[in-house]
């Protein structure tokens, strides 16, 4: 009855809320106070018990009436409970008060490692207690923070009382030190934070629990399981946060790669401890694609992002499982994309530095470890781990092969298939080859290299030939533009300068016409014909609309020196001996569709020497007419437009030539119809497969060209199986 009547409440009635600027020193004051008086009560209650022992001993006691296990006991349940039953509701704020004021104590007294506690700006009060110098309470404080903890233990409620709160304290204190680490790669964490929480945290609580000491005596068996316990969990509550705070800025970590190598060492560790690879996977996942995988992202940007993935996961796990999974929608969608291909091998043999460029150029320089002896003469033997068991075969025997991943060949598996990264490659290397004026090898012959020791000789043949094309070019240029060569009384002009291709190893030439001026076509015959005499039994077949021409210009008394097109040439030309043309007119006569030739002549309109009268009227501007006209009728347009329509390729695209290829087999697929009527997508690429088993082409590009046939009105699609038209 005193318990439950007098002592527990006139215990809670010390709990009044503070107020003003005391409150963290007063709430302090107040729970000492209030614990020390309670154990004063507790005390004087145990002395009564043992001198009720001695005047009545337990056995002579019946055993109906005895309190079992015993007296002391039975009183200290019934003392827990009734504290328990009449807890305020703000007692919790006040206990964590206390220990936040005594943690910041211990920081400044015993470690004098304070800085995340300074935020108090005056210079002449203590940074731990507040009070100014001369009255400081920090060794006051730390006395009565160790004799109220010794009165909770010896009353065994220090931890209903404190256990919550100080878990809750501590945590804090973890996720405020974590945090402090946010958006630092460059360097490891991971061992500041284990020594931060091994000494601070860990002496902290021991001083909590062993009554003010450090030192554990050695029959303490429950407290020092109980200390290692704490210690544990704290630990691995530390490994979550810190591991949850790099994934969640990975993004930046990946863009940041190899300088934020040390926080991928720090996450890789942190997992090893945790079982988090799943929610890892997840959350990086959907974080590239969330940033990545857009429409508001250009092509390159993507790659670019892609393969910094790829490296930072590499890194993070050689097995390349993780990586995979991770980076498969990236794949998906960057294969959808059709300018895939072509930044592809922009990146590899591009004037700029790029990351693919880079792991081109490191090539396979990491081999496999030779397998050692039996005996122990590996210098790492101590810290040998056996292979996980929940590991793929494929993902152990790489492991066990000590290879590295290698990114060249993960871009290249976008498509599954090298030769359509050979192709594109040569079609690009045909483009830089076409737009150079003075004809420098050097630098693609060491990409080719490069590209040669990645997928082999056999399939970059085409392009060796095409660089053997050039030089033997130049030597056939020097043979026949020099005075000696002259056949009989044909002189060839020195304006012209040929590149001498081998038709069957360059790419397919777009399918476009022109017909040349007299004049120039004169110069190519006098070149065709030297060529052939120095050359017997081989010819020149001209493809008039590649190649770049230097023009001089004389017009309204300016001389200007441009470099231009064969067909912007021909059309300055043209109207260099006829002012005024209409379209149709110039278009038969340079044998060139009109829409093509009036994107053609924009360009000569941009310089402001032609200009369109009426529709389709194009007239020379000279001075008179510049006089008669407005300023805005003449205004050239920005280059930028022009450059962009004369920025087509005169190749045609890898796609282009793959679907060329695969036109052959539409005399099959018609037939297999005829016969079968009906059939589906899979089907007709079986039978296809079997009997074009030499090309290699996916279900994918089959239904491109289907479907094409079908937008052709060619074959009818309906109920997922493909037929023809009924006639």
């Amino acid at each position: 009855k005193l318990i439950q009547h007098l002592v527990v409440p006139q215990f809670w009635s010390r709990f009044t809320q503070p107020s003003g600027k005391e409150l963290p020193r007063a709430s302090f004051v107040q729970f000492h106070n209030a614990v020390k008086e309670l154990y004063e009560q507790f005390a004087f209650f145990r002395r009564q018990l043992k001198r009720l022992e001695r005047v009545c001993p337990a056995k002579e006691v019946p055993f109906v009436k005895r309190k079992l296990p015993s007296e002391v006991f039975v009183f200290c349940n019934h003392l827990h409970t009734t504290l328990h039953a009449q807890l305020p509701p703000d007692f919790n704020d006040i206990v964590y008060r206390f220990y936040a004021i005594a943690f910041r104590v211990f920081i400044y007294s015993h470690l004098q490692d304070g800085d995340e506690y300074m935020e108090v700006a005056e210079t002449n009060r203590c940074l731990a207690c507040s009070m100014t110098s001369g009255d400081c309470q920090c060794q006051a404080i730390a006395d009565a923070f160790t004799s109220t903890n010794r009165y909770l233990s010896m009353m065994g409620i220090l931890d209903e009382i404190s256990g919550h709160t100080l878990n809750q304290l501590i945590q804090e204190r973890i996720d405020a030190k974590v945090n402090e680490t946010k958006e630092n790669y460059a360097t490891s964490h991971m061992e500041p934070l284990e020594q931060w929480l091994n000494t601070v945290v860990m002496q902290w609580l021991t001083r909590i629990y062993n009554k003010g000491s450090l030192q554990i005596k050695p029959e303490h068996h429950g407290l020092q399981r109980n200390i290692a316990k704490m210690q544990s969990k704290l630990l691995f509550y530390t490994y979550d946060k810190y591991a949850n705070m790099i994934v969640d800025q990975f993004f930046q970590i990946i863009i940041n790669f190899p300088l934020s190598q040390s926080a991928v060492d720090d996450l890789k560790l942190c997992l090893s401890k945790i079982n988090l690879n799943r929610c890892f996977v997840t959350t990086i996942r959907d974080m590239l694609c969330e940033r990545l995988l857009h429409p508001g992202v250009d092509t390159p940007d993507i790659l670019t992002g892609y393969v910094a993935a790829l490296k930072t996961l590499a890194h993070f796990d050689p097995s390349t499982v993780l990586l995979r999974s991770i980076t498969k929608p990236i794949k998906e969608y960057l294969r959808g994309r059709g300018e895939t291909v072509r930044c592809v091998v922009t990146s590899f043999t591009g004037d700029g530095t790029s990351d693919l460029a880079e792991e081109l150029a490191k090539g396979e320089t990491v081999k496999p470890k030779t397998p050692s002896n039996d005996k122990l003469d590996d210098p790492d033997w101590r810290s040998w781990q056996p292979d996980p068991v929940n590991m793929a075969p494929a993902a152990l025997k790489f492991i066990s092969s000590n290879k590295r991943a290698d990114i060249i060949s993960m871009v290249v598996d976008i498509y599954g298939s090298k030769e359509i990264f050979v192709n594109e490659y040569r079609n690009l290397l045909a483009e830089r080859l076409l737009s150079q004026v003075e004809l420098s090898i050097e630098k693609e012959v060491k990409h080719l290299e490069l590209l040669k020791s990645r997928f082999g000789e056999s399939l970059l043949h085409s392009c060796e030939v095409m660089l053997k094309d050039i030089t033997e070019s130049k030597r056939i240029n020097a043979h026949i533009l020099s005075p000696d060569s002259s056949v009989g009384d044909l002189v060839v002009p020195s304006q012209v300068s040929a590149l001498i291709v081998s038709s069957q190893f360059w790419p397919t030439f777009r399918k476009e016409t022109m017909e040349l001026p007299e004049s120039i076509k004169a110069m190519f015959e006098k070149y065709t014909k030297a060529y052939e005499s120095y050359k017997v039994n081989r010819t020149l077949q001209w493809t008039p609309l590649n190649g770049k021409v230097t023009i001089e210009l004389e017009h309204n008394g300016k001389v200007q020196e441009m470099q231009v097109t064969p067909a912007q040439a021909a059309i300055i030309i043209h109207f260099s001996e006829q002012p005024q043309w209409e379209l149709d007119c110039l278009s038969q006569k340079m044998n060139m569709p009109p829409i093509v030739l009036r994107k053609r002549i924009v360009f000569w309109q941009s310089q402001g020497l032609i200009r369109e009268t009426k529709e389709n009227v194009f007239v020379l501007i000279d001075k008179s007419a510049e006089s008669e006209t407005s300023s805005d009728a003449i205004q050239p347009q920005p280059n930028d437009v022009c450059e962009e329509e004369e920025a087509e390729s005169a190749m045609e695209s890898a796609s282009d030539q793959r679907e060329e290829e695969l036109q052959v087999f539409w005399s099959y697929i018609e037939a297999m119809l005829t016969n079968l009527d009906s059939l589906p997508l899979d089907r007709i690429h079986q039978m296809l497969k079997m009997f074009a088993s030499q090309v290699d082409f996916t279900q994918d590009e089959l239904k491109h060209i289907l479907q094409r046939k079908v937008r052709e009105h060619k074959l009818v699609y309906a109920g997922g199986v493909y037929q023809l038209p009924k006639s």
